[in-house]
């Protein structure tokens, strides 16, 4: 089959296009054929190397995806050949304590699918194999590119805003990167229960975009105060929760943006990890930093949900063959993307 393959650590140069062997199920295992993956921003920390972290080489990325289920393992029961599927990509043992609980996320054997599993076990390819307990079924009223784009950001998005925060109607929630893959779907969240979403993006183009998707107010981070203009649209009274991945650039602002008891939430550190905390924020206005992590199957199910009820919409920056994907991860890289970008393989 065709992949996008690397198997050394370095920039999109290493990523080359090739033929690799069709994975096999094992007993609890399915094989699908990938109508279509999206890119995502660990795609490109497993590519250049994270420091602490193995990735196994060579390594196919790709956390998300679309396709037909065409082959099962001997003792699975829940899908059959023909299903058209999405994947859930939380890898867990599902038999530890942490698991039982729903908390496979702290499972010491958790994975995410494509970043962290292999060798060639991610997306990016003609085919992929799964644990079957890891499908669910496509939604019938999205196409397989539109399905691609959703679970792993509508996860993330969802675990931090619903189960983490805990947002609640009247909620003023400051959203960074609202324009990008979390962002377009923390937007979609914070309206699906009534608060209020204050968009920070880099353009004009990238806030009217925020604004279709249901943004109360925008904020020009390039050409406007982030904290001062918090302040005007919440009337001195600053967010209740902020919605953090960007890091070291913007933690220090967050937490000024933040009201006494405030939440912000934060699940990467696109910047940078190393970000500058005034102490005196957390204890004097009794602040609540909250770490977050994906989620659980039954959190993708729950919001799946409201995508099948056309509640929440996927957004699909553009659709680029597989081939391509070295110019996909140069676009998100750059910040040039507005959603997702879609990668289909070859028939």
């Amino acid at each position: 089959m065709k992949a996008m393959v690397f198997e050394k650590h370095g920039g999109p140069e290493v990523l080359h296009y090739a033929d690799v062997a069709e994975p096999k199920a094992g007993p609890d295992e399915a094989v699908i054929r990938v109508r279509a993956s999206a890119c995502n921003y660990n795609d490109i920390w497993a590519r250049r190397g994270l420091p602490g972290m193995k990735t196994i080489l060579p390594h196919i990325s790709g956390s998300d995806a679309a396709g037909q289920v065409i082959e099962v393992g001997s003792e699975v029961t829940t899908v059959k050949s023909g299903d058209e599927v999405v994947v859930h990509p939380g890898i867990a043992c599902r038999r530890c304590y942490n698991c039982l609980r729903g908390e496979e996320y702290f499972c010491p054997d958790f994975k995410i699918w494509g970043f962290q599993t292999g060798p060639l076990d991610g997306a990016h390819a003609q085919y992929a194999k799964v644990p079957a307990v890891n499908l669910l079924p496509k939604p019938s009223n999205l196409s397989f590119e539109e399905a691609a784009s959703i679970p792993l950001v509508l996860l993330t998005t969802w675990r931090m805003l619903v189960s983490r925060a805990r947002v609640q109607v009247g909620d003023f929630v400051l959203i960074w990167g609202a324009s990008g893959g979390l962002g377009v779907m923390a937007v979609q969240v914070a309206r699906l229960f009534n608060a209020r979403p204050i968009a920070v993006a880099s353009s004009e183009q990238k806030l009217e975009l925020a604004r279709r998707l249901g943004a109360e107010f925008t904020i020009n981070r390039k050409k406007q105060d982030v904290f001062q203009e918090v302040r005007k649209i919440t009337g001195g009274r600053r967010a209740d929760i902020v919605f953090e991945h960007a890091g070291s650039q913007t933690w220090p602002i967050s937490l000024q943006c933040l009201r006494w008891g405030g939440t912000v939430v934060i699940c990467g550190a696109t910047s940078g990890y190393e970000a500058v905390t005034d102490l005196r924020l957390l204890w004097n206005k009794q602040q609540n930093y909250l770490g977050s992590h994906q989620g659980n199957k039954a959190e993708l199910v729950d919001a799946m949900r409201c995508v099948e009820r056309g509640l929440i919409k996927p957004v699909v920056d553009r659709v680029m063959p597989l081939a391509e994907l070295t110019r996909a991860q140069e676009l998100l890289e750059n910040d040039q993307v507005q959603g997702k970008v879609v990668i289909v393989p070859p028939e």
